[in-house]
């Protein structure tokens, strides 16, 4: 699954200020829905916080993976937040997350695309230097970069 191509310029936030989680996705759909990945914004956010309540999706190292599968959303997407402030996700680690990942999915398409972004992501965040080139990239490029890395 190549991020890259899911993830647009304009769904790239390196400053995104939220004090919760919900709002965190909230801002994060929004972006999606501007992109057009998302056609009904309520209807995929609450996809996505249905699935936040099964089990956190704070995934650790300071990072969590909220994705939700719905028919408000037209086509695979994928946005991403650096927060100004890092929050309490209930990651597995037990730490605040700082780098957020929101993957939009079409309610048919679930079982197999939404695995394959995560899969993808997952394999990226083991490695430090994919989250240190998170925590210091200044540009959308940047991240472009490290998710080709």
């Amino acid at each position: 699954m190549n991020l890259k191509e899911l993830l647009k310029e304009e769904a790239i936030q390196l400053s995104l200020s939220a004090e919760t989680k919900e709002e965190c996705i909230r801002k994060l759909a929004s972006v999606l829905h501007e992109t057009g990945a998302v056609s009904d914004k309520e209807q995929y956010v609450q996809k996505v916080l249905e699935r936040e309540q099964m089990g956190s999706t704070g995934v650790g190292f300071g990072v969590a993976i909220p994705h939700g599968k719905s028919r408000g959303v037209q086509s695979p997407g994928l946005a991403f937040a650096r927060l100004t402030a890092p929050i309490d996700w209930d990651a597995l680690d037990g730490q605040p997350v700082k780098n957020v990942f929101l993957i939009a999915v079409p309610e048919e398409q679930a079982g197999d695309a939404h695995l394959k972004i995560l899969a993808s992501l997952s394999r990226k965040l083991m490695h430090e230097n994919f989250r240190q080139q998170l925590n210091q990239a200044e540009t959308a490029e940047d991240i472009f970069s490290a998710l080709e890395s």
